[in-house]
């Protein structure tokens, strides 16, 4: 056996130790996103765990933030969902200073156009309108584009005669288009009231935070409404109403427990169990067919 040989073998002994040995991990190590946060217990959490269940802390069982597609994908049956208005957006009628450069660079990250997404879809095989609103996008804030895409939905389903599913976030109306976002309020409620007189069914549900303009409004104009877990849901915020009645509030003021104890929804329903509670619903309003 040459010297080379015994070289070649003595290398590749030595790969094979450090290959199989253990290695500590450091935070180099650890690719990004591989945990996320609960903002609730403040505990770390395998993404893929949350990814899993419902994006749903395991632990306080709170509900993180998802996007509109994400929420679509999980309660609409895969492949029938169809994106109504997907060009859509909104203009800088009020030349407020930065607005058209932040709409510009939150379109690029979020991938979308505006702050809801809206389409027909089936759910449990019932056809359905629906319209998705995405905190991610000016925290869901209804601008003149916001506002006429829910009501072009509405008045398709109005239409077609078909239920429509808002499910609602919002931090309130987008302060950039003045009183073109404020016109919204006024228009989709009109919709909305046309839509239920003619019969037809209409769900809202509400997710955290569903405030302002947007609970003023369409979001609880539902024939049925319902709200996620630990949902804010309110129209003025907590410190402005303690200012004005200079009392202190409870600590779960304006939550979705808060108002479901007052009867201002109709129930809660948990992320993993919101396609099947949605899909009764549409079944019974088609009398059970």
């Amino acid at each position: 056996m040459d010297s080379s040989f015994k070289e070649r073998r003595h290398r590749l002994s030595i790969f094979r130790q450090w290959r199989t040995k253990p290695k500590k991990e450091t935070a180099r190590d650890i690719p990004d996103n591989v945990f996320m946060t609960c903002t609730n217990c403040h505990e770390s959490i395998p993404t893929m765990d949350l990814i899993h269940n419902y994006y749903v802390c395991p632990k306080c069982h709170h509900p993180f933030r998802i996007t509109a597609r994400e929420r679509i994908r999980e309660v609409t049956d895969a492949g029938t969902f169809k994106e109504m208005d997907a060009k859509l957006e909104s203009n800088d009628e009020q030349h407020f200073p930065g607005y058209r450069e932040k709409l510009d660079r939150t379109m690029q990250k979020t991938g979308m156009k505006e702050a809801v997404i809206t389409g027909t879809a089936k759910i449990a095989g019932h056809r359905c309108v629906m319209a998705v609103m995405d905190a991610n996008f000016f925290m869901g804030s209804m601008s003149s584009a916001v506002g006429e895409k829910i009501t072009r939905a509405i008045e398709y389903a109005t239409k077609k005669k078909l239920p429509v599913i808002i499910f609602a976030t919002s931090g309130g109306a987008r302060m950039q288009e003045g009183i073109l976002s404020l016109m919204q309020m006024a228009k989709t409620s009109a919709a909305m009231n046309r839509h239920r007189e003619r019969g037809n069914l209409a769900i809202t549900v509400l997710t955290h935070p569903t405030t302002g303009g947007v609970s003023a409004s369409f979001a609880m104009l539902g024939d049925i409404i319902l709200a996620e877990p630990y949902a804010l849901v309110g129209f003025a915020g907590r410190r402005v109403i303690e200012n004005t009645i200079h009392e202190t509030l409870p600590d779960n003021f304006q939550s979705a427990e808060f108002v479901l104890e007052k009867g201002f929804i109709d129930r809660i329903v948990p992320r993993e169990k919101m396609k099947q509670e949605l899909g009764t619903l549409l079944a019974l309003h088609e009398g059970g067919h």
